[in-house]
């Protein structure tokens, strides 16, 4: 009568063995570990790289524990720190440029557990440790760039129009065209209106002035706003990387606000310094009439700079830039139409179109070097010959050497030419003695609401409460499994979610149990009361499970960063408490009292 088939007991036995094998990387903790990431994409994390690390750690007398590739590094596991610290010197001394070797941590779980993808839960920044960022974006700032940039298209296209106009004035409040006389004016607005959707004006006239004033309309300056605060939160993604933080936190907070928290990372000046990073463009003119060789010698003309390609091959150029990111207004990578090599097209502002198309006209035959300037170095991505005069202020670099490359110059000169600056607002640094005492505070809160948990349904439910204990305890495992699965992070909040999951699923056991004493107060045997007591409190479990995942539903939708991740944990842990106590639980109870024909009582 209350028996399970074998499949059903086999399944849960299966998926309880998988819950446990995917929690137990969280037990093992972390050991110091070392990360090498190629900066340049000429570079790969590959298994060359890997040999090399290797290599130079034996050559030490470092042997790393472990050793593998992860996504677009290599990292090294050590014994303690002062085998980090000491395969950190090692390692910077050997990938130089580059490269970024930073000091990291990794999971110290056996090789097995990695190999079939169990990994142990992120710890949040108040639990490991680290650097937390609020950072404004100067929204005026950007706003006063857009609205200059469109002052000069605006220059640019009246004056190819003969529409003469007397002065253009351009602030962080709008844009302000004077005129001679009405006529011009109503000529320069019906040119303004189909040319420069994104401008609004409005007639002003004063003494023997006949002006238009505006700026941008009030859903393109959101939709610039909204563009800057997302290109600086995929800026920053991108710049992180180097520090080696395995799970950084960054979001947008508000409409101007962006919150950086790098777990793990102690040194905020490191921090400071690879937040700021920005990319930028140079053209500048290659020189061809001194010698390469007595250069390379050390005799470099005094208007040059000696660089190199990206074939290894030397080049002069000049040290004057004739066209610099600053007029870069955006940047996408895609293919050569004719060689389908990844290439990125630029598109420069009309300020950038001129100096661009006069600077190919005046050099026709001469090679121009496209450079690539990031913390004060200059990379020489391409250098070709210049054909014929190029107009319309689209220009197309070439000499990608991966579609991935493409895509990264062309993010990193968005950035440069087109990211708000921002200011850091807030600072604040979590030690890793305060995160390690969070977490020991936050087990202990769990293990002993879970002890006196235990204790009371043990004494009020006698055998019954220890078959809901051992179901609380699969729910938990089953909780930590998920979330390790998933890769969660786990912050105080999320802890503070576990352990009100455990106390919430004990409610549906107390259902259960309470329902079978009174079926049994009714006359039912001892079989029946169990069958009768599982099956009628459903009902009443499923209703009041709803209403707290509804609950959760809606901290995670209306809620932010440490709000969400309690309310993950909370929906999570319904879904497994509703299992584990409704499922497991009879499981247990079946298999003890399942094959007992001649019942007479229970031990409620």
């Amino acid at each position: 009568m209350n028996r399970f088939p074998l499949w059903k007991n086999l399944l849960i036995g299966a998926i309880l063995l998988i819950s446990l094998i995917y929690t137990l990387p969280n037990l093992f903790g972390e050991a110091p570990a070392v990360q090498v990431a190629p900066t340049n994409p000429a570079f790969k994390a590959n298994a060359q790289l890997l040999q090399e690390v290797t290599d130079e750690l034996k050559a030490a007398s470092i042997t790393p524990q472990m050793a593998e590739i992860s996504g677009d590094t290599v990292r090294v596991r050590l014994a303690n720190t002062d085998a980090q610290l000491k395969a950190r010197d090692v390692l910077q001394n050997r990938f130089r440029d580059g490269y970024s070797v930073a000091l990291n941590l990794v999971s110290a779980s056996p090789a097995w557990l990695t190999a079939i993808g169990a990994k142990p839960m992120f710890l949040g920044l108040d639990l490991r440790g680290g650097v937390h960022f609020l950072l404004q974006v100067d929204m005026q700032a950007a706003l006063a760039k857009a609205l200059q940039r469109n002052a000069n298209d605006l220059k640019s296209q009246l004056r190819d129009q003969n529409i003469h106009y007397t002065g253009i004035d351009s602030s962080a409040q709008g844009i302000v065209l004077h005129f001679a006389d009405a006529a011009t004016r109503e000529q320069a607005a019906a040119f303004i209106n189909k040319e420069f959707p994104d401008l609004q004006f409005t007639q002003r006239d004063t003494a023997g002035d006949f002006a238009l004033q505006g700026g941008l309309r009030a859903d393109v300056t959101k939709r610039l706003q909204d563009s800057a605060v997302q290109q600086n939160i995929t800026t920053l993604r991108n710049r992180v990387n180097e520090l080696g933080v395995t799970e950084p936190l960054i979001q947008q907070q508000g409409t101007d606000r962006v919150v950086v928290e790098l777990a793990g990372v102690q040194d905020t000046a490191k921090a400071k310094e690879i937040l700021g990073r920005t990319a930028t463009l140079e053209i500048r003119l290659v020189d061809d009439s001194h010698d390469i060789a007595a250069a390379v010698q050390g005799q470099v003309p005094f208007d040059d700079d000696l660089l190199t390609e990206r074939n290894g091959m030397p080049i002069l150029v000049k040290k004057t830039a004739e066209l610099t990111g600053d007029y870069i207004t955006d940047a996408s990578p895609g293919f050569d139409q004719q060689s389908s090599q990844p290439a990125v097209h630029v598109n420069l502002d009309s300020r950038g179109a001129r100096i661009f198309r006069d600077v190919t006209r005046d050099n026709v035959g001469k090679r121009m070097a496209i450079l690539l300037i990031e913390k004060g170095k200059a990379e020489v991505i391409t250098a070709p010959v210049i054909r014929e005069e190029i107009d319309g202020g689209r220009v197309q670099i070439t000499g990608m050497q991966s579609p991935q490359e493409a895509s990264d110059i062309a993010l990193l000169l968005r950035a440069g030419a087109l990211a708000a600056p921002m200011d850091i607002i807030e600072e604040r640094t979590v030690g890793p003695s305060l995160g390690a005492d969070n977490i020991r505070k936050g087990f202990e809160s769990n293990q002993w609401g879970f002890v006196a948990v235990v204790i009371f349904m043990m004494f009020y439910y006698r055998l019954f409460g220890v078959f809901s204990a051992l179901a609380l305890t699969a729910n938990g495992l089953l909780l930590i499994a998920l979330l390790s699965v998933m890769q969660a992070t786990l912050t105080l909040p999320g802890m503070a979610g576990i352990a009100l999951t455990l106390g919430m699923a004990i409610d549906a056991n107390v259902l259960i149990n309470e329902r079978i004493r009174e079926e049994l107060r009714n006359g039912s045997s001892p079989q029946a009361a169990i069958h009768a007591g599982y099956d009628r409190a459903w009902g009443t479990i499923l209703d009041s499970n709803i209403t707290n995942l509804i609950a959760g539903i809606a901290l995670f939708w209306l809620g932010s960063g440490p709000v969400r991740g309690f309310a993950v944990v909370l929906c999570l842990g319904i879904l497994t408490s509703m299992f584990s106590a409704v499922t497991i639980s009879r499981a247990l109870v079946n298999l003890y009292y399942g094959r007992r024909a001649r019942l007479s009582n229970l031990s409620i």
